[in-house]
């Protein structure tokens, strides 16, 4: 249940939820074929990682490039951010790992593999992310 996640104040969410969905990205990306959905734990609660990406649907917060690239790797098409920085919102990651995780629920044979043909030119002239911080 999300009701046991900090609230969004204004949009914003606290700098605890950024963490847990951080942590709930990468507990999807080691969520193994067949394997009930992976949790988080928040204040000794068992989170499912889907409860986080609700909560944090509405969040306006810029993701840090780290995670955008941790995020993108997972599609098999390009994303291209909007304004001059391209940020993504954590509204928009979580959206997409929202359907991501639809998707393994209703597949568990579900492969995210990364279309390194497309990460070439994802956005034209920048190069695909790698995940580190710049």
């Amino acid at each position: 249940m999300t009701s046991k996640l900090p609230q969004l104040f204004n949009g914003h969410a606290p700098i605890d939820l950024h963490y847990l969905f951080w942590e709930a990205v990468l507990k999807f990306e080691e969520w193994e074929p067949y394997e009930g959905q992976p949790t988080v734990t928040f204040e000794s609660a068992h989170v499912p990682i889907s409860d986080v990406f609700i909560a944090m649907r509405k969040c306006m917060d810029i993701v840090p490039a780290a995670l955008v690239g941790e995020v993108v790797s997972r599609l098999n098409k390009p994303w291209v951010g909007h304004g001059p920085l391209d940020e993504m919102t954590f509204s928009t990651a979580a959206r997409i790992m929202g359907l991501l995780v639809r998707k393994r629920r209703q597949n568990p044979a579900f492969a995210f593999a990364f279309d390194a043909t497309r990460a070439a030119d994802w956005s034209g002239s920048r190069q695909p992310h790698d995940g580190s911080l710049r």
